[in-house]
């Protein structure tokens, strides 16, 4: 299922990615795109927020992953900075997919290749205006599947009952 719907303000932004949170299960991999600048890191605060982690989120550009820990832990990576595949299985991120928490990948469209087929694809582009985000979701397998609806109510009924994409809009 995919839906597109596009936010006004980076607490727009926030605000749709932590109702989105509150969707997420044990397991769960979001995969985050978008150009530098987009919003990647301002919708994983709002993740974190829905899973009830208090502390500062930041993006892991240097560090290339940071755990959080809360009642759902979220596993926060950021690929930007890796040049080979062979790196993703370096840093241990085999040892977090599909783990206990929800992993977040800035920069996943890179890797998608080695992520798993059943996740969250989140496209976040700029708008006509200059605080405006196009967001896309696309969510595959079995496990989205099931919340297609919950999802399409949170974008605002972005898709149909035939699950074709309709725009829609936060606001």
């Amino acid at each position: 299922m995919t839906c597109t719907l596009t936010t006004r303000s980076a607490a727009e932004t926030h605000d749709f990615a932590r109702r989105l949170g509150a969707l997420l299960r044990p397991g769960d991999v979001v995969v985050l795109a978008g150009e530098l600048g987009a919003g990647k890191t301002v919708f994983t605060k709002g993740i974190a927020v829905a899973l009830g982690i208090e502390e500062t989120v930041a993006s892991p550009t240097f560090t290339i992953v940071r755990e959080y820990e809360a009642p759902l832990p979220l596993v926060h990576v950021d690929v930007y900075r890796l040049d080979h595949l062979q790196e993703m299985h370096d840093i241990g991120l085999d040892d977090v997919l599909g783990g206990d928490g929800v992993t977040v990948v800035e920069w996943g469209d890179k890797v998608s290749r080695v992520l798993p087929v059943e996740r969250l694809d989140v496209r976040i582009e700029p708008g006509d205006g200059d605080d405006d985000r196009v967001i896309t979701l696309d969510g595959a397998g079995p496990s989205w599947a099931a919340r297609r609806a919950a999802l399409a109510a949170l974008a605002d009924g972005c898709a149909d009952p035939d699950g074709a994409p309709e725009p829609g809009e936060v606001g």
